[in-house]
C-alpha cells in the first residue's frame, strides 16, 4: 500500500511504485523510491521496472547498494554520473564497450554541462619560445591528463594559452613563456622560454621555469629551468667548449639532453594521449641551438621544434603545447605552439 504524507517530496512503497501519477503536477513530479522490498537483484529490477523514467530509484540485495535511474541508465545513487555537455561533440567513438564523445577545443570559450558528473580531460599549455644565438630549447607547456574529474552543471570557463614568441637575436635573448591553459578550475602552465647567449648577459643564458622547463643557452653551464611539477619536466644544460651546443627544452613526459661541443641538446620527448581514439603525442620539446660546426638539437617527439645550426630555430607544432626550438649561431630562436583541450564523457 502506498504512503504519501502530505509535504513529503518522496513516495515509498513496499511493492513497486514504477510512476506515481498524482493528482496534481506536484504529485506528477515526485521521485519514486522503492525501498521497504528491494529487488534481489538487477535482473528482477529489469523485469519488475522495463521502462524506468528519470528519477526513480530502488536498491538492490545482491550487492546492498541504492541506484537511480538517470534517464538512461541506473547508476549508484551514492554518487554521481557521467556528466553530459551540450556542446556540438567534436565526435564519438565506443571502446571496450563503452560508448564516448568528446569535445576538442583549440580556442578559448565554455564548456556547456547540463548534467553534472564525471568526465575525462586533457589540458595543455602554450609552449615556450626557443632562445636566440646558440639559443636554448622552449620548455613544452603544462601537460595535464585527468580521469573522473566532476563538473557541475554550469558553463565552464575554457581557456587555451598561447605560445611565446623566439627569443630575438640581436638582443640574444631568452625565448617568451606559453601562457597557461584554463579548464574551470584546472590549470596548465605555459612553458619556460628557453635561454639567450652568444656574447649576451649570462643573466640571459639561463632557460626559464615554466610547465616545462626552457633549456640553458650554450656557452653557459647553469642547470636547466625546472618544470612544475606533475605536469612537466626541467631543460637541459648548455655547454662550454667548441660550439658551446645549447640544451634542449623540457618535454612533458621527459627532461631535455645537455648541449655538447659537437651538438645541441635534443628536446624532451612528450606524452601519448588517445583520449579523442586517436593516439597522438603532444608536447614535445624544442631543441637547442649550435655553431655552424655542429648538429643542432632536435625536436622532441610531440611536435617540437628543431634548434638552429646557422639560423632561426623551428617553431614547435600549433595546439600541441610544443616548445620552439633555439637559435644557431645567429638568427631568433622557434616560436612555441598553443595549447589544447579535450574532454571526453560516457554516453
Amino acid at each position: 500500500m502506498a504512503v504519501t504524507p502530505v509535504g513529503n517530496p518522496y513516495v515509498e512503497s513496499s511493492d513497486l511504485v514504477a510512476n506515481y501519477p498524482g493528482a496534481s503536477e506536484a504529485l506528477a513530479e515526485r521521485i519514486d523510491i522503492v525501498g521497504v522490498n528491494p529487488f534481489a537483484n538487477a535482473a528482477a529490477r529489469d523485469a519488475a521496472i522495463p521502462s524506468p523514467v528519470q528519477g526513480q530509484m530502488c536498491s538492490l540485495n545482491d550487492d546492498n547498494k541504492g541506484y537511480r535511474y538517470d534517464g538512461s541508465a541506473w547508476i549508484l545513487f551514492s554518487g554521481a554520473g557521467d556528466a553530459n555537455f551540450t556542446n556540438a561533440a567534436t565526435g564519438t567513438y565506443t571502446t571496450g564497450g563503452i560508448s564516448y564523445k568528446y569535445i576538442t577545443f583549440t580556442g578559448s570559450g565554455s564548456l556547456v554541462v547540463d548534467r553534472a558528473g564525471f568526465a575525462d580531460v586533457l589540458v595543455i599549455g602554450g609552449a615556450g619560445g626557443g632562445g636566440a644565438t646558440l639559443g636554448g630549447g622552449g620548455g613544452a607547456g603544462g601537460y595535464l591528463a585527468l580521469s573522473n574529474v566532476y563538473f557541475p552543471a554550469a558553463s565552464t570557463t575554457v581557456l587555451i594559452g598561447g605560445g611565446g614568441a623566439g627569443g630575438i637575436g640581436a638582443g640574444q635573448t631568452t625565448g617568451a613563456n606559453g601562457t597557461t591553459s584554463q579548464l574551470g578550475v584546472i590549470y596548465a602552465v605555459g612553458g619556460g622560454g628557453g635561454g639567450g647567449n652568444a656574447g649576451g648577459p649570462v643573466t640571459t643564458r639561463s632557460g626559464v621555469i615554466g610547465g616545462s622547463g626552457g633549456g640553458t643557452g650554450g656557452a653557459s653551464t647553469v642547470a636547466g629551468a625546472s618544470g612544475v611539477s606533475s605536469q612537466g619536466s626541467a631543460g637541459g644544460t648548455g655547454f662550454i667548449g667548441s660550439n658551446n651546443g645549447a640544451g634542449g627544452g623540457g618535454g612533458a613526459s621527459a627532461v631535455g639532453s645537455a648541449g655538447a661541443g659537437s651538438a645541441g641538446g635534443n628536446g624532451g620527448a612528450g606524452t601519448s594521449s588517445s583520449i579523442n581514439n586517436s593516439a597522438t603525442t603532444r608536447g614535445g620539446a624544442g631543441g637547442g641551438g649550435i655553431n655552424g660546426a655542429g648538429s643542432a638539437g632536435a625536436g622532441g617527439t610531440g611536435g617540437g621544434g628543431a634548434g638552429g645550426i646557422t639560423t632561426t630555430g623551428t617553431a614547435g607544432g600549433a595546439n600541441l603545447g610544443a616548445g620552439g626550438g633555439g637559435a644557431g649561431s645567429s638568427g631568433n630562436g622557434g616560436s612555441g605552439g598553443s595549447g589544447i583541450i579535450i574532454v571526453r564523457v560516457v554516453v
